[in-house]
C-alpha cells in the first residue's frame, strides 16, 4: 500500500471554491427566478458596473472582469442578446473589436438584483462584523495580487 501525499497545508483552492459555493446558495435562488444563469449574472454585473461607459465594455474586458474564456463568452452573451439583456456593436476607435453593453432592460434586473445580494452582504456583515468582513476583502485581494506579480509590478511602476 502507498504512503499518501504528505500536504502541509490546506487545499486552499478547494476552500476558495467551497466558499464561493456558499455565498452563491444566497444568491442563485433569485438568479434563476430572473432566468439568469451565474455567468450571465457576472456578465451582467459587469456591465453595471460600467454603465457609465458611453461605448460600451470590450468584450476582452468583460471576459476576464467575469472569469469566462473567449467561447463560452460568446455563448453567453448570444443568449442575453437574444433575451434583450445586452447590446453588442463594433468599437467606435478599432472596428475588429466587439463592445457589449446592457439595455435598459439589463441594467433594471442589476437594478433589482443587486438590492437583493447586497442585503446578503450586509446579513454576511452583521454576522462576520464589519471589520472582520473588511478583512476577508483584504485578505482575498492580497492572494490574488501575490498571484499576479507581473501585473502589481507594472501597476507600482505606472504609480512611480
Amino acid at each position: 500500500m502507498s504512503e499518501p501525499t504528505p500536504f502541509i497545508h490546506r487545499n486552499l483552492p478547494r476552500l476558495l471554491l467551497e466558499a464561493r459555493e456558499a455565498v452563491m446558495l444566497h444568491t442563485r435562488p433569485s438568479l434563476r427566478e430572473h432566468g439568469l444563469s451565474d455567468q450571465q449574472w457576472r456578465v451582467l454585473r459587469v456591465l453595471g458596473e460600467h454603465a457609465r461607459l458611453p461605448g460600451g465594455v470590450e468584450t476582452g474586458r468583460v471576459a476576464r472582469e467575469a472569469f469566462l474564456l473567449g467561447p463560452s463568452l460568446t455563448g453567453v452573451l448570444t443568449r442575453m442578446e437574444r433575451d434583450g439583456l445586452i447590446a453588442r456593436g463594433r468599437c467606435p476607435q478599432d472596428a475588429r473589436r466587439t463592445v457589449v453593453r446592457a439595455t435598459p432592460a439589463g441594467l433594471k434586473l442589476v437594478k433589482r438584483l443587486s438590492s437583493t445580494i447586497e442585503s446578503h452582504y450586509a446579513w454576511m456583515e452583521e454576522r462576520l462584523g464589519k471589520a472582520r468582513l473588511a478583512q476577508l476583502y483584504a485578505l482575498l485581494d492580497e492572494v490574488i495580487a501575490l498571484e499576479q506579480p507581473d501585473e502589481v509590478e507594472a501597476l507600482e511602476e505606472d504609480v512611480e
